[in-house]
């Protein structure tokens, strides 16, 4: 359990509600007391829409070696805090839902690729502050996508070297 409360921005561990035993790593997006909605694939707290600014697009390479650009922008939350989510359209399966608000002693979550991402949108739901397990600090280990867990002998390429030990922001 963190010893303080996390911030808004933060990304954090947690175990998941329905059985306090797989961790997940999402970002903070909502506090106690907050209500938020996605329409359209636009982010509102507190009935403000979070600004966004397009960047360049993230690019990768799927398991069949096939070149994937996807949208990337820029998002503020409120406070100031930037950070970068995935997008890979504005009318996807989380982009419109209903307005949710926040209980006391509890958070809500979401992942920065935005439309693949199980979160509080969806069987995540709100995440008591119990669940909290630390903030995440530092990326650890990160590969392309192209090489699964079990694919060891591909890990030699799939491998992104330059992302080891990345802080998170």
């Amino acid at each position: 359990m963190l010893s303080d409360s996390p911030e808004r921005g933060d990304v954090v561990v947690f175990k998941l509600p329905r059985d306090n035993k797989t961790d997940y790593i999402k970002r903070v997006i909502g506090l106690p007391g907050d209500t938020l909605q996605v329409q359209d694939g636009r982010l509102f707290i507190n009935g403000n829409m979070v600004e966004r600014e397009r960047v360049e697009d993230f690019v990768y390479r799927n398991p069949y070696g096939s070149q994937i650009r996807v949208a990337q922008f820029t998002e503020t939350l409120p406070g100031g805090r930037e950070h970068l989510i995935l997008e890979e359209g504005d009318n996807r399966r989380f982009d419109n839902t209903r307005e949710f608000t926040v209980p006391d002693g509890h958070y809500f979550m979401m992942g920065d690729n935005r439309d693949n991402s199980e979160d509080s949108r969806s069987q995540v739901g709100f995440v008591p502050s119990e669940n909290l397990v630390g903030r995440a600090e530092i990326l650890f280990f990160s590969t392309d996508g192209t090489a699964s867990i079990f694919e060891f002998w591909k890990w030699p390429t799939a491998i992104r070297f330059t992302r080891f030990f990345d802080a998170l922001n």
